[in-house]
């Protein structure tokens, strides 16, 4: 059974970065998109953004435009979330999720793989 991994999550300052990396133990979901979700608790998962399969092509939440950056290496079965110019607002679980969808698209019911999920916390 295929599963994604995410990992480097943690805590960071206000105006700090981090990069989340998400893992696929197979290449089942090499050509198609992946995107990276976010939830806090008591609150509707809420889109981040999404790469296309070749990374051509990625799509952001207008929360994150510009401040977050998508890419994936199809080489290390690898999608990145590179965060920059963090925010307290953007403390949350952040998920990476796999679609047979080949453009990248925001709803999560298109997803059907989900990572365990991993904790970001920006402090003020």
């Amino acid at each position: 059974q295929v599963q994604l991994v995410e990992s480097g999550g943690g805590l960071v300052q206000a105006g700090g970065s981090l990069r989340l990396s998400c893992t696929a133990s197979s290449r089942t979901y090499s050509r198609s998109t992946m995107a990276w979700f976010r939830q806090v608790p008591g609150e509707e998962r809420e889109f981040v953004a999404a790469v296309a399969w070749n990374g051509d092509l990625s799509d952001y939440a207008d929360s994150v435009w510009g401040r977050f950056a998508i890419s994936r290496d199809g080489a290390k079965n690898t999608m990145y979330l590179q965060m920059s110019s963090l925010k307290p607002e953007d403390t949350a679980i952040y998920y990476c999720a796999a679609s047979t969808e080949i453009l990248p698209i925001r709803g999560a019911d298109r997803y059907d793989l989900w990572g365990q999920g991993a904790q970001v916390t920006v402090s003020s």
